[in-house]
């Protein structure tokens, strides 16, 4: 891993503290991150959820994207997952749910990775 994609990782695990941190290099100088748990709002059936995403050795220039959670991600109100939010999908060896969130027009001095997971988060709450 490069030093800007090792700087981004640490700034995940300051920014979430989470109990579970599994990093694995790819083999261009980036990394897959997964983590957690991280609390999931009302609207969802489960209380927490993993975040995960591959950090692009291109960092902090390149889009975190796409960002995935837990495979058994559901709805309280049994209303299907539908897009930008996609089940069926597998990430480091893990069943999980791909959420495509985007950033356009990002600026790399802004939006870290750390804050790009802060922000999905968020916006997956809001749903």
């Amino acid at each position: 891993m490069n030093a800007q994609v090792q700087k981004a990782l640490e700034e995940i695990r300051d920014r979430f503290s989470p109990k579970e941190f599994v990093v694995e290099p790819d083999e261009q100088g980036g990394a897959r991150v997964r983590f957690g748990p991280v609390a999931l709002g009302p609207s969802f059936v489960q209380e927490t959820t993993w975040l995960a995403g591959h950090l692009p050795a291109q960092i902090p220039y390149a889009d975190v994207y796409p960002i995935f959670v837990r495979g058994d991600l559901a709805r309280k109100n049994g209303a299907a997952l539908t897009a930008p939010i996609t089940p069926n999908h597998v990430f480091m060896g893990q069943q999980s749910v791909q959420i495509s969130r985007r950033s356009n027009g990002r600026d790399p001095a802004v939006e870290t990775p750390a804050l790009k997971f802060a922000k999905v988060l968020a916006w997956l709450n809001s749903q």
